[in-house]
């Protein structure tokens, strides 16, 4: 037995990498997080061990194969390896912790290295333990651990023939900012930015936060519930060459933009005029050529744009620049006799369409226009009708084969299949004797006529004839998302379909949040109305609950509760207060349907559990990713994928409402989730399978704290 010890203590550090080898502050080309490895002042006793061999990164920590071919290890005559510092002012941390782990020597036959692990000298972390040869093993710790003094020890274990060794660990304290991160699309805005004009200013981190901390040329606005928002972007004098870049116009919030003395160069672009918080723009000094666009020169002349252009010798101010001085007679009149031409033309065509129009209107009798008016389509009923098909109850009868399959049962009605020609529909059906479903189909119909996504169901047309009321959508070929994972042979639905499913149906409510002015709250998100496709792409549909969020504030208090048990947001419930929150949590909630395949309550011994809450006792006991993602996947998926979904699932679902992220933090982070489960199935990792090396493990500590949220 290896009676050794390596044992090491920290105080209050904000981000602590140490490294065991190099004896300076190291970083290196190959590590994707860009971290400073800090070399670690051991005792005497402890020696380095080294291999000239590739250690295999097989985990989505990435340290450095620099750092992770040596090791420190322990003598079995120096016993304790020990340094020690206590927090700040006596008061406790939250401490998050990593540790690396390879086995950098060819044992023999008879040698065995293993070890356990400890934290503040007598708590076991893990154990016994022994590294892989070449291979990767990460030890580490979701939920933060409280202490005030903070150290760990590695002691062999009784079989262990040789002293415990550590390649490298990290330790990270949590710091409770003031205020959220950066605006999700303004953080990927900047990124685009910097990757078009490179590496200029020293940009890194979050662009707004720390508050005091902000990036380099930006000016951000911080309000006391949302996330910090750029407002303005000062590039001057930055050496910036080619055309102004589109990604600017992500910047939805920007209000000053200053990109003078520079060397840019082309046409003034069109979207600076998009852009509605503009207040002002300096291009002074650059090389832009061609015409300043009239939109441009009306802000300016209006007063709601501050523009400075002087210093751009070929740039035309106006649209006469390339106009010829003189036009002779027969130039203007030969224009003059076409546009008569056209417009006479234009007039016959309308007059024709007019009278189609208007024989289709009343084919179907004058009761059938004045329900149309009654919607109020955010419009007058004609201009619904330009915009969708209208089809008579005689068409929807040969549409449905005389209702003959249904297919589910709407917030207002039942819905049949379909044909319209050859393509395949759904088509969903008023009760005439539910007062309720008639809101809820004028709220739908409204809704559906302003919102276009690739993934929100699309309306085709409806029908409104006489007492008979429909909407047409298109068919959706796998039914809905609680039909397919409950399904008892739903193993075909994989890890990487799982998260597909799960990032469609983030953007479509992401898009509903932040792309709708004013923005729309579902209220009744849930697996039953997440449709797929013949291709499994999930669209969010039914949106008979869905309201503007910007309503009057004493309505906006005063809102019946509406949605579903189970994915009803508590906080809602009690307050009464309605807000994009309140998808967010549902979504959660659809989040761990996805990810364990349980329903909303789950059933623990005699008593009933909702599964947020049987996903935390999991984790509080086991610890095992693998208890708690849905048994029929055989393990067959990414543990660092797996963690970092259940972990974005548990924020969303956290109270106050205040602390889960926003739709676009989630559409951001599923993202990464299905990046690391496409790099594992490429080869980049082996993190999966019943009979793979595990490559991390997750540790439970002290679950007290509120995570920081992942951007």
């Amino acid at each position: 037995m290896s009676k050794a010890v390596i044992r090491l203590t920290y105080g209050s550090q904000v981000i602590r990498s140490i490294l065991n080898k190099f004896g300076m502050l190291c970083r290196f080309p190959d590590d994707r997080y860009d971290r400073i490895w800090e070399p670690t002042e051991w005792s005497n006793g402890v020696s380095y061990i080294s291999t000239n061999e590739s250690v295999y990164i097989n985990n989505g920590f990435n340290p450095p194969k620099a750092v992770m071919s040596t090791a420190v290890m322990a003598s079995t005559s120096s016993g304790i390896v020990d340094q020690s510092s206590d927090t700040d002012e006596g008061s406790s941390q939250q401490y998050y912790t990593y540790f690396h782990f390879s086995e950098v020597q060819k044992l023999a036959p008879n040698q065995t290295r293993e070890f356990n692990i400890y934290l503040n000298s007598d708590e076991f972390l893990y154990g016994p333990f022994q590294p892989k040869y070449l291979g990767m093993t990460t030890v580490f710790s979701v939920n933060p651990h409280f202490t005030k003094r903070f150290n760990f020890s590695i002691t062999g274990s009784v079989n262990s023939t040789l002293p415990p060794t550590l390649n490298a660990y990290e330790i990270y304290t949590y710091n409770a900012w003031p205020q959220l991160n950066t605006n999700v699309m303004d953080v990927e805005a900047m990124d685009a930015i910097k990757s078009s004009y490179g590496g200029g200013k020293i940009w890194q981190g979050d662009p707004c936060a720390p508050q005091n901390y902000s990036w380099e040329g930006l000016t951000c606005s911080f309000q006391e519930f949302d996330p910090p928002k750029i407002v303005g972007l000062n590039l001057s004098s930055s050496n910036l060459k080619g055309a102004i870049s589109v990604s600017i116009s992500n910047l939805k919030s920007l209000e000053t933009l200053d990109l003078s003395n520079n060397s840019l160069s082309g046409a003034v672009p069109e979207f600076l005029a998009s852009m509605t918080s503009l207040r002002f723009l300096d291009l002074s000094n650059n090389n832009f050529s061609g015409t300043l666009p009239p939109t441009l020169v009306t802000k300016s002349n209006e007063g709601s744009l501050t523009l400075r252009l002087d210093g751009n010798p070929i740039l035309c101010l106006s649209n006469t620049c390339n106009q010829p001085k003189t036009r002779s007679k027969s130039s203007v009149r030969v224009p003059m006799i076409a546009a008569i031409v056209a417009v006479i033309c234009i007039l016959l065509a309308l007059v024709v369409v007019f009278l189609v129009y208007k024989k289709k209107i009343f084919r179907g009798g004058p009761d059938r226009t004045i329900i149309v008016a009654g919607f109020h389509f955010g419009g007058s009923s004609r201009d619904i009708l330009k915009q969708k098909q209208w089809f008579s109850y005689s068409e929807i009868i040969k549409m449905t084969n005389n209702f003959q399959k249904v297919i589910g049962v709407g917030g207002f009605g039942t819905v049949y299949f379909g044909f319209l020609d050859d393509i395949q529909v759904a088509v969903k059906m008023l009760s005439p004797s539910s007062s309720q479903g008639y809101k809820e189909f004028k709220a739908e119909a409204q809704l559906l006529t302003r919102v276009h996504h690739k993934n929100l169901t699309s309306l085709i047309g409806y029908c409104n004839d006489g007492d008979h009321l429909g909407l047409v959508y298109e068919y959706m070929a796998n039914g809905n998302l609680e039909a397919v994972i409950s399904n008892a042979h739903a193993h075909f639905l994989t890890w990487k379909d799982r998260l597909k499913i799960a990032l469609d149906a983030a953007q479509g409510l992401d898009y509903l949040h932040n792309g709708c002015k004013p923005s729309i709250v579902h209220r009744d998100v849930k697996p039953t109305n997440i449709l797929l496709n013949e291709n499994f792409q999930a669209k969010l549909a039914d949106f008979g609950l869905s309201r503007d969020s910007l309503a009057n504030e004493q309505e906006y208090e005063s809102t019946v509760v509406a949605g579903t048990l189970g994915y009803l947001d508590p906080e809602y419930c009690r307050t009464q207060r309605i807000s994009e929150k309140s998808d967010v949590y549902s979504f959660g909630v659809v989040l761990l349907r996805i990810i364990t395949g349980k329903p909303t309550s789950v059933s623990t011994g005699d008593t009933q559990i909702h599964v947020s809450g049987w996903v935390e006792q999991l984790i509080s006991t086991s610890g095992d990713v693998k208890t708690i993602v849905d048994e029929r996947l055989q393990g067959e998926f990414d543990i660092n994928s797996a963690w970092m979904a259940i972990e974005l699932a548990k924020s969303c679902v956290s109270s106050p409402s205040v602390n889960r992220p926003t739709m676009s933090q989630v559409v951001y982070d599923l993202k990464q989730c299905l990046q690391m489960e496409i790099a594992n199935n490429n080869g980049e990792g082996h993190t999966r399978g019943r009979n793979a090396e595990v490559s991390s493990i997750f540790l439970p500590l002290d679950t007290r704290s509120e995570q920081p949220s992942a951007r």
